[in-house]
């Protein structure tokens, strides 16, 4: 467990007698929240708790969880990793036998019918683990419902979501919430360094605080390029058509990501004097804050975010990375800009 959902967990396991039947665990992605998820399962399940309720580890309702095989808890996730259920390392596992989806399907619901209304195993709790709660489909959120309205003694749901406002309504009422935040700077940061990453600084500021997902873009190497990228549109020589030419090959997705919090960072750093995203290029973004016009810089950042829903859709990619950097460029030169 992370050392920064410690004391949540203990919080809600010092007195299961009080926990919800229904649980739905919030809060930005990467922070951990399926870990505090199946720790919490775990906790709910263990037969010798120790102090605070927390799971002893070592007894049989323990060794089985560990190796996925406790016969009183389910875990209800997609069928594949991919974006729907990831949260850096919080991917949900890939089924078995089942074809790739994002979704939770309402067979999978379905299947929890004998699970729910046959007695435990071990004559105790039972913990159903959603997550992410967000990939249910339709039909398979409504058939959850039915299942929270009524659910048998000593029988536990945790939602986990970092998305909670797709979920519907009348889910989220019929659960307790719990609101889990990402880890104070300091404590990320350490974490980051114990992982060996290089830059553990940039690494967290590009994914706004959240330590699992700054890792996991480490692991991916999905900086790879950033610092380049950031540094050819920083410097007083920038070519839009130059810059396009030599980063071609990048990925739209990271192209623009990079953009708009670059744009961002600009727009606190006029306004607020402060930066969000790129800490190691702190002294670039002052001298260029100090050149553009704020409501022009943020029409670009708005313009930006709106573009990164359309990057999946089939274009040209050099012509397109070309009208950004010229628009950005328009930015800087304010003779440019006006004509």
């Amino acid at each position: 467990m992370f050392k920064w959902l410690e004391s949540p967990l203990s919080a809600v396991l010092k007195d299961p007698t009080q926990l919800s039947h229904a649980l739905l665990v919030r809060g930005p992605r990467g922070i951990g929240k399926q870990a505090f998820g199946m720790a919490l399962a775990q906790g709910l399940l263990c037969e010798k708790s120790a102090a605070g309720g927390v799971a002893c580890g070592s007894c049989s309702a323990c060794t089985w969880f560990a190796s996925g095989a406790h016969p009183d808890f389910r875990l209800l996730a997609p069928p594949t990793g991919d974006e729907a259920g990831a949260e850096g390392d919080e991917a949900a596992p890939k089924a078995k036998d089942t074809k790739a989806s994002p979704w939770i399907s309402i067979d999978q619901v379905r299947e929890l019918h004998d699970f729910i209304n046959v007695s435990s195993h071990r004559g105790g709790r039972k913990v159903i683990l959603v997550c992410p709660a967000e990939a249910l489909n339709v039909a398979a959120a409504n058939a959850l419902l039915k299942n929270l309205e009524e659910p048998p003694a000593q029988t536990h749901f945790i939602l986990i979501s970092h998305r909670p406002h797709r979920l519907m309504r009348t889910i989220i009422s019929r659960c307790r919430q719990l609101g889990l935040h990402a880890p104070e700077p300091q404590v990320a940061l350490s974490w980051l360094a114990e992982q060996g990453v290089k830059e553990p600084a940039v690494a967290l500021a590009q994914a706004s605080g959240a330590p699992l997902l700054a890792l996991a873009m480490i692991e991916g190497d999905e900086l790879a390029g950033r610092n380049d990228l950031l540094r050819a549109i920083a410097s007083p020589d920038f070519d839009p058509l130059a810059v396009a030419e030599a980063f071609r090959d990048l990925p739209l997705e990271r192209f623009i990501n990079w953009l708009q919090k670059w744009t961002c960072d600009i727009v606190e750093q006029r306004m607020l004097g402060r930066i969000r995203y790129n800490p190691d290029l702190s002294r670039e973004l002052a001298v260029i804050a100090k050149r553009i016009e704020p409501l022009a810089a943020l029409r670009l950042h708005r313009k930006l975010v709106r573009e990164q829903r359309n990057i999946h859709h089939p274009l040209n990619a050099r012509l397109y990375m070309e009208s950004v950097l010229f628009a950005y460029a328009a930015l800087l030169n304010p003779v440019r800009r006006a004509a």
